[in-house]
């Protein structure tokens, strides 16, 4: 009998050696969840019971039962890999087989899907087209396609106009276009007819026409603006057959802006539209360049504008000679309102106090949307058309006379313009739109909703032609606000409801609008929720997915089945499947994994304990087969 005690402890340590070994050997391997072996002691007995004193017979292992304890979570640079955080499995579809695992280390296949390093499919709740998620269960996708565009079909704007700001006045001056080598170094005074003391314009410390504009602007009553345009059409004129004779290898081409230089991409240049691109996607703003006519009848040399008048320096070349450089400076365009009286030169020059003296009087108050002083506030923001190309609107406001006796109303005349052409009718009436006294809206054009309707734009390209997009619905057709889905035309709506007149400075407090062009899958992101977004370079991002995770009653009731994975079992009833971060189950924590819970210093103690069990078994084989070997020597 003793040898049997023996043998059962032998088998019981050997076990604990099994697992014990078993947990020492996953203590990397993301996911792992460890065991430990449970043992139970064994006694003889009969029908009638083991007597008084039984003596019991050995051990046995009972079960080998796992640990599902929370392991470490440690951060990846993978966007896919994701650890739990709580209770959960993630659900796993292997060829049909439905497998449950803690790995969280998953990538994307040649297909799309989210799967494991054993290519098992991570399951989870599909979205729809537009980004909603749905209750149905399936292998979770990534569509790399590109993302369709969206036309606009509303934007919110949410401005402040100035109170402050007067009605616009109606006597002007052109004072130009000024050459800034002809005005600089200037000094001049400026009087007024309504008393105001003089202002003293010196414009010795400007050294660009930029700087002359600003303190011309400085003075009351004055507005200044100024740009450089530099024509290449002298001796050696900037065209296509310069381009062209130099080749894409020998051509060269730099400009500055006060002396600093501007990033241009001259490595592959062949034609003057290769340039024109070039300079306009240059890294100043400022700076837009064209093909123009030279007298020759067609668009064939190049001319480049800073439209705030800074100076400009050129040079160019085709390899073996080279045309410059050559520095342009700006022109000044100034007005002067109605308050400004005269100009007086102080210093010998007298150019500006001339060109003041020789401007005539100029009587206006209709809206030039080329003319900022013919409006009082604008602002733009991109639309997009049914084919995802991007439009620019344009928001123009002017401020009316006070209606009546003006007592707790004032209004606004609204203009809209699109790509530069008039739209909603306001090429012909603008929209008006009245505040009360606290500066609210009361309505526009007698409609408390604060909705303009554009119900008449042609989507156009850059040469001004319809460029196939949807276009305005058909005439007697009635707009629906706001506008229902899918939209079949390009009217959109613009709402103006949180619009204010305040006595603050104008503002764009928000404006948003729900439209977008095509994009390309850019990246992924994963949320605490398991919610995958994508992406997009259009900076878009929408939901593809859900991760799904399943609980069970009796979590040590499934079955292992190697690769970090389990299955269910009629002991662990079946799986309550859901979305992260709701009711028991645990949230997700995107870019990390779960670690191994394998405790490898307290392994490592077990080791040495089963291996002293395991010797201590041997003991009592080896002194029963001693006692077993003294009887038998008896003689």
């Amino acid at each position: 009998m003793a040898f049997n005690t023996g043998l059962s402890g032998l088998r019981a340590a050997s076990v604990d050696l099994d697992v014990t070994g078993n947990n020492i050997a996953n203590a990397s391997t993301v996911g792992f969840k460890g065991s430990k072996a449970q043992f139970g002691d064994l006694y003889a007995s009969g029908f009638l019971g083991a007597g008084s004193s039984p003596v019991g017979d050995g051990v046995r292992v009972q079960d080998v039962k796992q640990s599902f304890g929370q392991g470490n979570i440690s951060f990846t640079d993978s966007g896919l890999d994701m650890a739990i955080s709580g209770d959960g499995f993630f659900v796993l579809n292997n060829g049909g087989e439905i497998r449950y695992s803690r790995a969280g280390q998953f990538g994307i296949d040649k297909e799309g899907y989210v799967v494991n390093n054993q290519n098992m499919r991570v399951q989870g709740f599909t979205a729809d087209d537009n980004g909603n998620l749905s209750g149905i269960r399936g292998d979770l996708q990534i569509a790399t396609d590109n993302l369709a565009p969206r036309r606009t079909t509303s934007l919110l704007s949410d401005l402040n106009l100035d109170s402050r700001e007067t009605v616009l006045e109606t006597r002007v001056r052109d004072i130009g276009p000024l050459a800034f080598a002809d005005i600089q170094g200037e000094q001049f005074d400026v009087q007024y007819n309504d008393g105001t003391a003089d202002y003293s314009v010196d414009l010795t410390a400007a050294t660009t026409a930029r700087e002359a504009a600003a303190a011309i602007n400085d003075a009351q009553g004055m507005s200044a603006s100024a740009t450089t345009t530099a024509t290449f059409d002298g001796a050696t004129p900037l065209d296509n057959s310069f381009i062209t004779n130099a080749g894409p290898t020998n051509f060269s081409f730099s400009l500055s802006v006060n002396g600093s230089p501007l990033t241009i991409d001259t490595s592959n240049i062949s034609s003057l539209q290769d340039l024109v691109d070039s300079i306009n996607n240059s890294s100043e703003t400022a700076i837009s360049a064209s093909a123009v006519d030279d007298g020759s009848g067609s668009n064939d040399v190049l001319r480049v504008i800073h439209n705030q008048g800074e100076t400009l320096e050129y040079s160019f070349g085709d390899g073996t000679t080279t045309a410059g450089p050559t520095t342009v400076l700006g022109e000044v365009n100034a007005t002067a309102d109605r308050s400004v009286a005269s100009v007086t030169a102080v210093t010998a020059d007298n150019d500006f106090e001339t060109a003041f003296l020789a401007s005539p009087i100029r009587i206006t108050n209709e809206f030039n949307p080329l003319d900022q002083r013919t409006y009082n506030h604008a602002t733009s923001t991109s639309i997009y058309d049914s084919l995802g190309n991007s439009h620019e609107l344009t928001q123009f406001f002017v401020k009316e006379p006070a209606p009546g006796n003006g007592i707790g109303v004032s209004e606004w005349s609204i203009y809209v313009q699109i790509d530069g052409e008039m739209v909603a009718g306001t090429d012909t009436t603008p929209y008006t739109a009245r505040f009360n006294q606290d500066g609210d809206l009361q309505s526009i054009n007698g409609d408390p909703a604060g909705d303009i309707v554009v119900s008449d734009w042609i989507p156009k390209d850059e040469d001004g032609q319809p460029n196939g997009a949807d276009g305005p619905p058909a005439t007697g057709t009635p707009v629906v606000t706001p506008i229902p889905e899918p939209p079949t035309s390009s009217a959109f709506v613009i709402g103006l409801s949180d619009t204010t007149q305040y006595g603050a400075a104008f503002g764009v407090n928000n404006q948003r609008q729900n439209g977008y062009t095509t994009g390309r899958l850019s990246g992924l992101d994963v949320s605490d929720q398991g919610v995958l977004f994508a992406r997009y370079t259009n900076g878009q991002s929408q939901s593809l997915g859900q991760v799904a995770l399943a609980s069970f009653n009796n979590t040590n009731g499934l079955s292992p089945v190697g690769d970090t994975s389990w299955v269910e079992t009629f002991e662990s009833g079946q799986p309550i499947v859901g979305a992260p971060d709701t009711g028991t189950l645990g949230s997700i924590k995107a870019s990390s994994v779960e670690e191994s819970n394998v405790d490898l210093s307290a392994e490592l103690v077990n080791l040495i304990i089963a291996q002293r069990n395991y010797q201590a078994n041997a003991k009592t084989i080896e002194t029963s087969d001693a006692v077993t070997q003294t009887i038998i020597n008896l003689r």
